[in-house]
């Protein structure tokens, strides 16, 4: 088959949704079809971009290219699954969630003007039309199919993607935690340099990049964690697997997240996952005493968990352990046969 995979794309970040569109178009490959990844640069912000955006992928022809038919498109989220298509399967990662959960929190967008609420509805009724026109709906998440159904009534069946490939291993259960993903508010590394304060024994990594990190920095530096926490950016895929090889668990907390490789990703390398029990999607994969830990979102409650996993070590390997035979289940054969069945 030819297959557009339909992907929105902020330029100059890459992060978990860019590495799964990725990942997808490659696995479709090997499998002898004609793929195309096929991305728009999305700014969602100020507000009324948000429609502007979204109509630029409904104007789009990717019924043909060329002069040969395109059987089939598969769009990841917001707003690329806007798109027109008489095959169209949607493997939806999330939906605009400032139109949703995210509004009126410190994670929203549209403020209480009338064209603000207005915004948002236009959004939630975009939604419903373009969603509704898919063939397929797939989730990620059982999280983001019960927010789906809530907004818009929709089902959708559940179908965890694998995560990115590494050379997964595991060196020993060392003396620092690590924190993988983009920095930003909503993926909560605050809370744990905020548990690095609580815990003085207690040493960090961070992997990533994102508008938080210079902020975070001078956190860490005010709070004189004296270089407890240390900010190692953007790192290779070779630097990622040697840190996931080394350190003594992983956290992963986010606020209601839609999903996130970075559980599976820590099982495969044998490491507990330290979650929230306001995470969302993490907790569909790390359960409280079985491949990890979830602990209330507090820093005392983070810093006792990476401190009780420390000194319990023949716990702390069987949680990754027990982790890894989770996460091996995961394949992108059993996937893409479901997605094209």
């Amino acid at each position: 088959m030819r297959i557009a995979v339909c992907a929105p794309q902020v330029p100059f970040v890459r992060g978990g949704a860019e590495i799964f569109s990725e990942r997808l178009v490659d696995e479709l490959r090997k499998r002898e079809h004609e793929v195309e990844l096929v991305t728009v640069p999305f700014k969602w912000y100020p507000g009324e971009r948000v429609l502007t955006q979204a109509f630029l992928w409904r104007l789009l022809d990717l019924e043909e290219a060329d002069g040969a038919p395109i059987d089939l498109v598969i769009a990841t989220k917001f707003p690329s699954y806007v798109i027109r298509h008489p095959n169209k399967i949607v493997w939806l990662l999330h939906q605009f969630r400032q139109a949703y959960e995210l509004d009126r929190t410190e994670l929203g967008q549209f403020d209480e003007s009338a064209e603000g609420r207005a915004l948002r509805r236009a959004v939630q009724r975009l939604d419903r039309v373009a969603l509704g026109e898919a063939r397929k709906l797939f989730a990620t998440s059982a999280n983001v199919a019960d927010r789906l159904e809530r907004s818009t009534g929709l089902p959708a069946e559940v179908l965890p993607h694998p995560p990115q490939e590494l050379p997964y291993r595991c060196d020993e259960y060392g003396d620092f935690v690590l924190s993988v993903g983009r920095i930003d508010r909503a993926k909560r590394v605050e809370l744990l340099i905020d548990a690095l304060g609580a815990d003085a024994s207690l040493r960090c990594v961070v992997a990533g990049e994102g508008p938080e990190r210079d902020r975070l920095e001078r956190l860490a530096r005010e709070r004189r964690l004296n270089g407890r926490a240390i900010f190692a950016g953007g790192v290779s895929e070779q630097e990622l697997a040697d840190l996931y090889a080394r350190c003594l668990a992983v956290y992963y907390a986010p606020v209601d997240e839609d999903f996130g490789m970075v559980p599976y990703e820590a099982f495969l390398a044998e490491k507990p996952v330290v979650t929230t029990t306001d995470a969302g999607g993490p907790l569909e994969v790390v359960g409280n005493r079985e491949t990890g830990l979830v602990c209330d979102p507090t820093p005392t409650a983070v810093a006792q968990a990476f401190a009780w996993l420390r000194d319990h070590p023949d716990e702390t390997r069987a949680y990754g352990r027990a982790g890894q035979r989770a996460a091996k289940q995961l394949t992108w054969d059993a996937a893409i046969d479901r997605l094209l069945a």
